[in-house]
């Protein structure tokens, strides 16, 4: 755009007879026609009428409908201040009198013309022509001459034949212009999506939304409202320049347009707040409002609000824009909030698991009985996951004597924790019952009370394998019983070997009997009881550690301490199954008669 004149085209400037009128009219016509950008088009006008007159200054016109306004689009010959800020209202000047009447002006003396009010007063010359396309004006286009008479009819027939041409061109390039917008657009929803649905903070997210939105909607006050479901309230989650810090932050739903589009799941477009009694004046300056409610499967979960100190400031794009925008950001809010309530029940249950290994490794020995002087015993114990359902106990429930029971229950994690918990405690006190009445609280016993009340429970789901040892130092003998747990292994002077010995695992069935097995003790001899975690450890190429590996391992290291030699059991585990996880709970318990 120029405010220089444009120069006289070179003669001839008009066409010499009507033929090559009629030819060059055509010609600019299917020129200006095949013009789709509007800038370019706009640029173009000027060079195609300078081949059919000639002017001094030239400017065309559109139409705001809305305003009933005129605005420069482009011009030649005309200060750059004046295109900016000039604006007729339809009927004023000679230009909006012919958009007004819908036909073209021609003034040759501008001096004799009270209805010029345009800047260029050095003109004498003007001819307006109004730009029609289907009846309606949609703009006009404007000559100016400094010479007297510069135009003629002929040129007002001319003009007026092209400003049709250029009113189709205007159109098409309008209509070309919003479809590239519109697929732009969506195409900026597609990516806006993507983002979004990426961000699981929901302060971030929420700011995010924000962002983008103006991408869309080009707006002065944006807000978020989710909906709190106790209290039936939209609360205010972000506001970008939301008023003043007096402005309410929550709103009731069905109160104001804000509620009222909530309760009614609907968009709501207000051109003028003034006129909706649904308003509720918050922020002072606003004239034109804009709610759109964020709904999964027809549940409100929040609004986004925008407001604007201008009438009409919204438009029904924007709406339905907005409204394919809000339906993201409504999944991408609950998908936040969702990982966000994850979030919290991983911490919670972390916590909570952290407390729980603390009680689990507080329940089990961590050394043996102070008062044992004829046996030195030691437990280890690997859970699978964060909690695992082995139990070991050492008990000296009187002089001379060591309790050792080693008890797996089905499962593992949580459930079967409590389950061995539960099962542990009935260890210590069936032993301690057993102190003051031996006859009734044998060592197989033992398992049958236990069974019984395990089974009492009705956890169908969870059972125990359980091997309970009561050495007696001075009969210098023990007494096993087992209910399910691997064959404990035994070594004794050059044999080592396991001790066969079958039972039902404890809750399974009710009236179920128990066999126990006492055998002489020795010093040097060397008990071992482990959980089937020791036995069935795989290997990379799927082979089980088994009973004959456990055997040579204590047999190697029956000289050590206990301590030692289950120490030896794990790491032979770990070096067997190499990079295989760990698929069960391990527990190895090791008692070395001393004395």
């Amino acid at each position: 755009m120029s405010d220089q004149p444009l120069p006289p085209p070179v003669a001839p400037a008009r066409p010499a007879t009507d033929t090559e009128l009629l030819s060059t009219l055509f010609e600019l016509g299917r020129e200006v026609t095949s013009v789709l950008d509007l800038a370019e088009l706009l640029e173009k006008i000027p060079q195609l009428i300078a081949r059919l007159t000639r002017f001094s200054a030239f400017a065309v016109y559109l139409l705001d409908e809305t305003r009933q306004e005129l605005h420069i689009a482009y011009a030649v010959g005309y200060p750059q201040e004046v295109v900016r800020a000039l604006r007729l209202k339809v009927g004023q000047g000679v230009v909006g009198a012919s958009v007004e009447q819908g036909r073209p002006i021609l003034v040759n003396d501008i001096s004799k013309e009270p209805r010029f009010v345009g800047p260029l007063r050095s003109m004498v010359s003007q001819l307006a022509v109004p730009m029609r396309r289907k009846g309606r004006v949609i703009g006009a286009l404007n000559l100016l001459s400094e010479h007297s008479g510069a135009f003629t009819d002929q040129d007002e027939v001319l003009l007026r034949q092209f400003a049709a041409h250029v009113a189709v061109a205007i159109e098409n390039a309008r209509l070309f212009r919003t479809e590239r917008h519109y697929a732009e657009t969506l195409e900026t929803l597609a990516e806006i999506g993507r983002e979004v649905s990426s961000i699981l903070d929901l302060d971030v997210l929420l700011t995010r939304i924000a962002s983008l939105t103006k991408r869309v909607v080009d707006y002065r006050t944006f807000g978020i409202l989710l909906l709190n479901d106790d209290t039936n309230t939209l609360e205010m989650k972000l506001a970008v320049r939301y008023g003043e810090e007096n402005a309410a932050k929550n709103i009731k739903v069905g109160e104001g347009l804000v509620g009222w589009a909530a309760l009614h799941k609907e968009a709501l477009l207000v051109s003028d707040v003034s006129k909706d009694p649904r308003y509720i004046n918050l922020v002072e300056d606003v004239r034109s409002e804009l709610v759109i409610p964020m709904l999964i499967k027809e549940r409100c979960i929040g609004v986004f609000d925008l407001e604007s100190p201008e009438l009409n400031a919204f438009t029904k794009d924007n709406k339905e824009l907005l409204t394919l925008l809000a339906s993201q950001a409504a999944v991408a809010i609950e998908n936040a909030r969702l990982y966000e309530e994850v979030r919290r029940n991983e911490e919670r249950i972390e916590k909570e698991l952290r407390f729980a290994q603390r009680v689990q490794a507080a329940l089990l020995p961590s050394e043996p009985p102070t008062r044992l002087r004829n046996a030195d015993v030691a437990g280890r114990f690997a859970p699978a996951y964060e909690l695992g359902g082995d139990l070991h106990d050492f008990i000296a429930p009187e002089p001379n004597s060591l309790v050792v029971a080693v008890g797996d229950v089905s499962g593992k994690g949580a459930p079967a924790a409590l389950y061995s918990a539960f099962a542990a405690e009935l260890v210590r006190s069936r032993t301690v019952r057993r102190r003051y009445t031996p006859d009734k609280f044998s060592v197989a016993g033992v398992l049958q009370s236990m069974n019984t009340i395990l089974h009492d429970r009705q956890l169908e789901e969870y059972y125990c394998t359980l091997c309970y040892s009561f050495f007696d130092f001075k009969r210098r003998a023990v007494t096993i019983s087992n209910s399910g747990l691997p064959y404990p292994v035994r070594c004794s002077g050059e044999e080592c070997g396991q001790i066969e010995l079958p039972g039902v695992p404890l809750g399974s069935f009710s009236g179920v009997t128990y066999d126990e097995v006492t055998i002489p003790l020795a010093a040097g001899d060397v008990y071992v009881f482990c959980t089937d975690g020791i036995f069935e450890a795989m290997s990379v190429d799927g082979k089980e550690f088994g009973a004959a590996r456990l055997c040579d391992v204590v047999n190697a290291n029956r000289k050590g301490t206990a301590r030692e030699i289950v120490d030896a059991i794990f790491d032979a585990v770990i070096t067997f199954r190499g990079t295989v996880p760990q698929a069960d709970d391990m527990t190895a318990v090791a008692v070395k008669i001393t004395a």
